[in-house]
C-alpha cells in the first residue's frame, strides 16, 4: 500500500432542513471547496433503510486521505463562504471519523 495513514471519514447528518433553497445554494459552493480540497462523495440523499434507532434524514459521506485534510478542507476560505451561504437553513451535525487501516 504504501501509505500509511488512515483515511477520513465526513458524515454529516441533516436533522431539519429548513431552507431548501439556501442548502442548495451551499451546495453549489460547498460541493467543489469540498472536492478541491481532497474529498471524494461517496454517499449523499436519505438512507436506504434505518435500523435501531436510525432516522430517515439526509446524510452526507465523504472520504479524505486523513483527518488533518477534511479538517483543513472544514477550514478553507472556500468552504467557509459555503458555510455563510448556507446560514441556519439547516440543523446538521459533522462527524470526521478516521477511517481503520
Amino acid at each position: 500500500m504504501g501509505n500509511s495513514m488512515a483515511k477520513a471519514y465526513w458524515i454529516a447528518m441533516y436533522h431539519e432542513v429548513k431552507d431548501p433553497d439556501a442548502l442548495a445554494a451551499y451546495a453549489k459552493i460547498g460541493g467543489p471547496a469540498i472536492q478541491a480540497a481532497g474529498g471524494r462523495f461517496l454517499a449523499r440523499g436519505l438512507p436506504a433503510k434505518t435500523y435501531d434507532a436510525g432516522i430517515d434524514q439526509r446524510t452526507v459521506l465523504i472520504e479524505f486521505d486523513s483527518v488533518a485534510a477534511a479538517a483543513a478542507a472544514h477550514a478553507s476560505p472556500a468552504y467557509q463562504e459555503a458555510l455563510r451561504v448556507l446560514g441556519d437553513a439547516v440543523v446538521r451535525d459533522i462527524r470526521i471519523v478516521e477511517g481503520v487501516m
